[in-house]
């Protein structure tokens, strides 16, 4: 295990091919003209993959499967308590002999009293099995109901199961992101949750963010806490790697995935206990690299969330002054008409960008409403500020999908994109299927596809330089000098491609996803 991975890299297996066109399909494969697509610049493997595509765009069956086993970069955008499988948070809270209050659906710590039962009696009783997965998921959420809502609720309904097992249920997130063919997980947690609470209450409000920052530093308080947050990362990574078998010959997917986390402070909470959050996560992304950026989370229509948004912001400025190491993502733009009042709509993007500094904006769905929206695109796009897109937590917190989603937007102005999953555990979905929405709403080529996938590596917050010259969102993913002439996969390189690989973990990264895209339109090679 290297000091910012919970595993190490290995070489996947060559993909099996896929199954063979149905005939109908099989005549539009050579061209793809039924979908008037041209592919002639691309390289062969390469333009009949694309092609295949092309065929089996409305094969539902097939699309997912090609999509499935496509190399898809990494999530950039996932809150571990809420990846996890309802049916895996089920069994914890079994194994644990935790409670769940029959009329909330809220699991508790035992003795189970009057109007609880047993967790693990979900094992036996499938019906209420099935409350759980409903209440605590968005499984069966009727289309007209209050999806926002239900979504929120949720995570305080199994908050007791997820605090427990960090390590578990990372095994188990993993497991799961490797299998989709991705090479590289951010996840979302809070560390130290409950000291950064009595740290905040004890040192209490300042306006001076300077002299703020000042009362949590003084006597070493702070660096006690990013102390805790390290043994609290070093806890779950043990119980990680014996959950996973990892170093045995029973070790499971996920030991090969590269993790890295982002610590989490909460919008909803006094302002004190947010900046005590934001500078411990800063702070911890430049004492251990297993941290790499702080994020606000909670709902941004909160009403503290609102009220306190532009000083949110300006929290962020300072902090990221002090912590210039430290990265940042920030939720922004998790609005919609309706939602709010209009004023709370035209800012909140725009603040993050040019008051906060964020490197990467998570959602970003209200974009077209906000003041002068062009030009925060534009600056999203110069500065190559990419946009974290999870197309299903859209749909079931904002009712926002198609046509109204600035997805396409984005793309005409140049901003970077990254697919992600948010909540996949709560939402029911899986990156596959973030994928195949997208192309089958938008209409998305192979080649779209596979730099969306790129974009996730190219814009993730790995350390080192970059497989890719330039913009390549603008440019086009064009190899760097040292790499130029070489072939993904080979064992034989230049020293300087292969001193590159060495001392970059995102080079790493990037081209085990190149080697493994070749192997992927090699199974294209004889046709179909």
């Amino acid at each position: 295990m290297t000091a910012g991975s919970l595993g190490l890299f290995a070489v996947l297996p060559t993909l099996p091919a896929l199954p063979a066109l149905p005939a109908s399909a099989a005549s539009a494969h050579p061209t793809a003209r039924a979908h008037h697509v041209t592919l002639p610049s691309l390289p062969g493997p390469q333009r009949r993959t694309a092609a295949y595509l092309e065929a089996i765009r409305h094969n539902p069956q097939l699309l997912h499967r090609f999509i499935e086993r496509m190399p898809k970069g990494g999530d950039l955008h996932n809150h571990l308590s809420g990846a996890v499988t309802t049916e895996y948070l089920i069994q914890l809270a079994a194994e644990d002999g935790l409670c769940i209050d029959t009329g909330t659906m809220t699991a508790l710590a035992p003795p189970c009293g009057p109007g609880t039962r047993p967790a693990a009696e979900a094992r036996t009783d499938p019906a209420f099995r099935d409350a759980i997965v409903r209440a605590w998921s968005m499984q069966d959420f009727p289309a007209d109901g209050n999806g926002h809502d239900h979504f929120f609720a949720i995570f305080a309904k199994f908050g007791e199961v997820t605090w427990r097992h960090p390590g578990k249920m990372l095994a188990e997130v993993a497991d799961t992101v490797a299998e989709q063919n991705q090479f590289y997980l951010e996840t979302m947690t809070t560390p130290a949750s409950d000291g950064a609470k009595k740290l905040a209450a004890e040192v209490g409000w300042d306006d001076d963010l300077a002299r703020l920052h000042g009362k949590l530093i003084a006597g070493g308080k702070l660096d006690r806490l990013v102390a805790q947050a390290r043994q609290e990362a070093d806890n779950a990574a043990t119980e990680f790697r014996a959950t996973a078998h990892c170093g045995t010959d029973r070790a499971r997917p996920g030991c090969a995935l590269e993790v890295r986390w982002i610590s989490q402070g909460s919008r909803g909470s006094v302002p004190e206990q947010v900046f005590t959050q934001l500078a411990l996560g800063m702070r911890l992304a430049e004492r251990d690299d297993r941290f790499v950026a702080v994020n606000l989370v909670q709902p941004e229509d909160g009403e503290r969330a609102l009220a306190d948004y532009r000083l949110q912001m300006r929290m962020v400025k300072y902090l990221h002054g002090v912590y210039p190491r430290a990265h940042v993502t920030l939720h922004a733009g998790e609005l919609w008409p309706g939602l709010v009042k209009p004023e709370d709509l035209s800012f909140h993007i725009k603040e993050a960008v040019d008051v906060a500094g964020a490197e990467r904006i998570g959602y970003g769905v209200d974009l077209v409403h906000e003041d002068d929206w062009q030009h925060t695109a534009r600056t999203m796009a110069a500065h190559e500020i990419a946009v974290e897109v999870p197309f299903t937590s859209n749909a079931q917190i904002l009712g926002v999908k198609g046509a109204d989603h600035p997805f396409t937007t984005y793309r005409r102005f140049g901003v970077p994109v990254v697919l992600a999953t948010d909540d996949p555990g709560v939402s029911r979905t899986d990156i596959t299927h973030e994928y195949a929405y997208a192309t089958e709403t938008y209409g998305l080529t192979y080649p779209v596809l596979k730099n969306l996938a790129r974009a996730s590596l190219e814009y993730a917050f790995l350390p080192g330089q970059s497989i890719w010259r330039g913009n390549p969102t603008r440019d086009g993913y064009h190899l760097v000098s040292a790499c130029a002439t070489e072939q993904p996969g080979s064992t034989q390189s230049r020293p300087q491609c292969r001193r590159l690989l060495a001392n970059s973990p995102k080079a790493k990264a990037a081209w085990r996803q190149e080697a493994s895209f070749r192997d992927f339109e090699r199974t294209f090679g004889s046709g179909h």
